[in-house]
């Protein structure tokens, strides 16, 4: 329901591309790590992997499933709710593990949170919580590096900016880009392994915002 939905919505309030590396492939059982820059970001990276024929279990704030019917089609397709800051928050990688098991692929923003600044320019993924370092080795699943851009050019900032962007969005109708990048395997220390996924997600995500000729990415 949230991959058509994406569709739907999507081409509405941008113009999408979507690339890979040559080598990109999206196994059953993998993780896909997508940076977070936007309120609007998780449909362009679902109506992406959508093209792509993948419809993953998506980790998202908990938040949103006390949104009426929203929460209950959440629950239903089996997504996972993530509660910060709470005892809870482990059973979001206990279900994520079984999902895996399962062959599912999983959607995890390791940055855990959307950036504070309000102009609606690109910016390299902020650092990584461990969660992503942690469901990996504890499951063995290769990470897809997933980088997206052009979202923020939908809708970022305080709230009644947000609103404008979404409002003005389909007269406007920016350019959005979405890259996949090769799998691999987290090794080490959680320390390490998170710096080592960071590294992929900034790579695609420079490559994405490349495309879109950000000045962020074409300078890093």
């Amino acid at each position: 329901m949230l991959s058509r939905l994406a569709d739907v919505l999507v081409p509405t309030v941008g113009r999408l591309t979507v690339t890979a590396d040559a080598d990109a492939v999206l196994a059953p059982g993998s993780i896909i790590a997508a940076n977070h820059t936007s309120l609007a970001d998780p449909a362009i990276v679902l109506a992406a992997l959508h093209r792509l024929d993948v419809h993953p279990v998506v980790m998202a704030a908990a938040g949103l499933w006390r949104i009426p019917l929203l929460g209950r089609a959440l629950s239903r397709e089996g997504h996972i709710p993530v509660h910060r800051n709470d005892p809870r928050a482990a059973r979001a990688l206990d279900h994520a593990a079984a999902a895996l098991r399962e062959g599912r692929l999983i959607l995890i923003y390791a940055e855990g949170g959307i950036p504070t600044r309000k102009d609606a320019s690109e910016a390299a993924p902020a650092p990584f919580r461990t969660g992503l370092s942690r469901l990996a080795q504890r499951t063995g699943a290769p990470v897809i590096p997933v980088g997206q851009a052009g979202a923020r050019r939908v809708t970022s900032g305080n709230p009644a900016k947000q609103l404008a962007g979404l409002a003005t969005a389909p007269l406007r109708r920016p350019d959005l880009h979405v890259h996949v990048g090769a799998p691999l395997r987290l090794t080490g220390e959680h320390a390490a392994s998170t710096k080592q996924a960071h590294g992929a997600v900034t790579a695609a995500w420079r490559t994405a915002a490349g495309r879109l000729g950000e000045a962020a990415a074409l300078v890093a």
